[in-house]
């Protein structure tokens, strides 16, 4: 195994942030910027366009207007629903229309993301660049979500808008009072700080969770990978089994990866319209949801005009 590993590259090197545009030590452009101005230009362009299809049509079509006119903006148009009517709006119930357009893009933008980091972009620019497989350089490839970075600013995104929509719910003041958790004053010394604290601890939670998942399973998608050709490197025989094993075991881990994809785009994005559910008037959802239950068919008009 030990032998396998020191032939075989460093999985890493298929993984992190490269480096191509330095001046005075600092990164003016790197792969993952490449990959995140590619997943935004994606988003600008098939945006409209699975809208168009998605749209209704005029009413000399019938009921084909409502119709969505295309698998793939259909496949969509499913997710969407299902986001929106599942997860999003039992959390935010009539903030639902006002949070869902920022949600939306917050989970496509790290699904994207997420499944360009299984494209073997950097290696094929490295295919044809040797130089800068080198010195470690190039312009787009690579898991731009794997950098700490860029889940961190995507994590900052998400506390401010968290934060921002609580002090609109609630108010300034009421804010303040959500620090206090409603706690008896003589434990406000322990409950303040602890609230504080989770301000800042949920955000760097979101930002950790994807950084470290999209990063494991990739390093270990490169590893298995890597094994074949280390496999052969050391007997052709050898490789030839080593290189079998490791060929299933990189399809397995490759579907598995994207599911990953998906799942922790769904989890960033859960979480925070979950933070943002938190910061908002409980009570007054409580009363509704009761109400709701409460009501029965003979209460309703229809019922009373019968």
């Amino acid at each position: 195994m030990n032998s396998l590993l020191t032939l075989a590259e460093s999985p890493v090197s298929h993984v992190i942030n490269h480096k191509f545009w330095v001046i005075d030590g600092w990164w003016v452009w790197s792969s993952a910027q490449g990959n995140l101005l590619l997943t935004a230009i994606i988003m600008l362009v098939l945006g409209p366009y699975v809208a168009s299809k998605i749209a209704t049509g005029g009413e000399e079509e019938g009921h084909d207007r409502y119709v969505t006119r295309n698998f793939f903006a259909h496949m969509i148009e499913v997710i969407c629903v299902y986001l929106r009517d599942e997860v999003i709006e039992p959390l935010l119930h009539e903030r639902t229309k006002r949070f869902l357009p920022f949600l939306l893009v917050l989970f496509f933008f790290i699904l994207i993301n997420n499944l360009m980091g299984l494209i073997p972009i950097l290696d094929i620019i490295h295919l044809f660049f040797p130089g800068w497989k080198a010195a470690h350089m190039a312009p787009i490839g690579g898991t731009a979500t794997q950098s700490i970075y860029v889940t961190g600013g995507l994590a900052i995104i998400a506390a401010i808008v968290i934060n921002m929509a609580g002090i609109k719910e609630l108010g300034l003041g009421g804010y303040i009072k959500h620090l206090t958790a409603e706690a008896p004053i003589f434990v406000w010394p322990i409950i303040i700080p602890i609230e504080i604290a989770g301000t800042f601890i949920k955000p760097i939670a979101l930002a950790i969770r994807l950084f470290a998942n999209m990063t494991a399973g990739h390093i270990l998608l490169a590893t298995l990978l890597g094994f074949i050709k280390a496999g052969f490197e050391i007997n052709f025989g050898a490789g030839l089994g080593i290189g079998a094993v490791s060929f299933l075991g990189a399809v397995a881990i490759m579907l598995l990866e994207l599911f990953v994809a998906f799942l922790q785009a769904f989890v960033f994005m859960f979480l925070t319209a979950l933070f943002i559910s938190l910061l908002s008037h409980h009570g007054e959802h409580e009363e509704h949801d009761s109400a709701h239950e409460g009501s029965h068919p003979e209460d309703s008009p229809a019922a009373a005009l019968a």
